[in-house]
């Protein structure tokens, strides 16, 4: 894609828009558009919206759903998101309904083109200064005032015309690539899946005879390989530390994990977290030997990793700790193995609590799982990690080219929407390739 200059610009007094197109006006915001609040009749307006956090415009039966009047929305309206506008949720409604919860519904004024509108307050610098306004402690929510005094570049409606269809066909293009990277991310995991199940249940020889295991989602394991309960693999199982937390943490200390700190069979100390060495003294039971195993408790239930000799002597929060059998078992086959499809489905089958689920270390104990010899446990070990290592890197490429063509599209927004870049060429061509 070849894109030019406009010919002349002018500083435009905006910090985030710079230099604009001599011939653009800058306005505020509430010169394109205004506020609705409106509030809806149910008879003519049957559909409601659900503010939700991730919205993606999901419509609900509002007879059904809601008893409240919302504020009437009409086709070409913007619904943006005021709770939490980091979230960078504006909608354009392509039909008339009701909208419940934190909206702002904005009306775009005549003269003026909605996508375009949209496009200017999805900007990623407009969406940082909107953040950066949000009053509210608990709940912050950005208000009409500050939106409505935006000011924001308003080229000819024809331009905004052209700028709105040729980002539509640009971002579609890139959201299209993006699509594509997230595809090849899920193949990847499921079958990295594949891959632990098999090792972990069926081991490496193809050929070897097997037996049932006497559990059912298990089928069958090979002959030579025992299936025993985790209580009795173990010589502790037990909880971290599930009092208040507010008034141990430290700035520096013994470091303290958490169920944020446990995923993909990985301890990851990303938010840190610290108590002093006296505390974590006075609470032996949840302090964490090499080999250990971490299951998470609530939360994200079911997430295991394994102890490795950088996080000894750490203390931890409302995990489950299992000390293995050091004869029998080691801490990475029981990682890998809660880890595998019919580890995390055991543990998702024992949790209980309908409002608040949990894992309860009684229960933990109860589930049976495969057992190879020590050393089948260390080779098959070895072969994932060796394995999953190719799945890992091709993930995180993937995961590299999503955030590069998400960065690719918001630079592409601000570039077309201050007028960095003249499209109206490409609008012609497109015009005419109809044509």
């Amino acid at each position: 894609m070849s894109v030019r200059a406009y010919p002349a610009y002018r500083e435009s007094g905006v910090e985030w828009a710079g230099y604009t197109p001599s011939h653009w006006h800058i306005f505020p915001l509430k010169r394109s558009a205004k506020l609705v609040t409106d509030r809806a009749d149910r008879r003519s307006f049957p559909v409601a919206l659900e503010n939700i956090e991730g919205w993606s415009g999901r419509f609900l039966d509002s007879e059904g759903d809601y008893s409240g009047d919302g504020t009437a929305f009409q086709r070409g309206d913007l619904l943006f998101g005021k709770l939490r506008p980091y979230l960078a949720k504006a909608w354009l409604a392509d039909q008339g309904g009701e909208a419940i919860g934190d909206f702002h519904v904005i009306r775009v004024l005549a003269g003026q083109v909605p996508r375009y509108l949209q496009y200017v307050i999805l900007t990623r610098e407009v969406i940082s200064l909107i953040d950066g306004s949000t009053q509210g402690a608990k709940m912050p929510r950005a208000s009409w005032d500050f939106l409505g005094s935006l000011m924001v570049p308003a080229p000819p409606r024809v331009e905004q015309s052209a700028i709105a269809a040729f980002l539509d066909r640009e971002t579609g293009k890139i959201d299209a690539l993006v699509a594509e990277q997230e595809r090849l991310i899920a193949l990847l995991r499921e079958k990295r899946q594949a891959v632990i199940s098999e090792a972990v249940t069926k081991g490496l020889d193809p050929i070897v005879p097997m037996k049932d295991s006497g559990v059912e989602w298990l089928g069958e394991v090979p002959a030579h390989w025992e299936v025993r309960s985790i209580s009795s693999l173990t010589t502790k199982i037990t909880n971290g530390y599930v009092g208040p937390t507010r008034d141990i943490f430290v700035d520096e200390g013994i470091r303290y994990l958490q169920s944020l700190h446990i995923k993909n069979n990985k301890i990851n100390f990303h938010t840190p977290y610290y108590v002093s060495s006296n505390w974590s003294a006075s609470h032996k039971k949840s302090e964490l030997a090499a080999g250990d195993v971490l299951v998470v408790q609530t939360g994200d239930i079911g997430q295991a990793a394994v102890v490795e000799d950088e996080f000894a002597g750490c203390n931890c929060h409302a995990l489950i700790i299992l000390a293995p059998l050091a004869r029998d078992l080691t801490g990475q086959w029981l990682s890998w193995t809660l880890n595998s499809p019919y580890g995390r489905q055991s543990l998702l089958a024992i949790q209980t609590g309908a409002l608040h689920p949990h894992l309860n270390c009684g229960d933990v104990r109860d589930i049976r799982i495969p057992l190879p010899t020590l050393d089948e446990q260390s080779e098959i070990v070895k072969y994932l990690e060796q394995k999953l290592a190719n799945f890992d890197q091709l993930e995180a490429e993937a995961q590299a080219a999503i955030t590069l063509l998400r960065e690719r599209r918001s630079a592409l927004i601000s570039a077309a929407v201050t007028g960095k870049i003249d499209v109206r060429d490409h609008a012609v061509a497109e015009q005419d390739a109809a044509a």
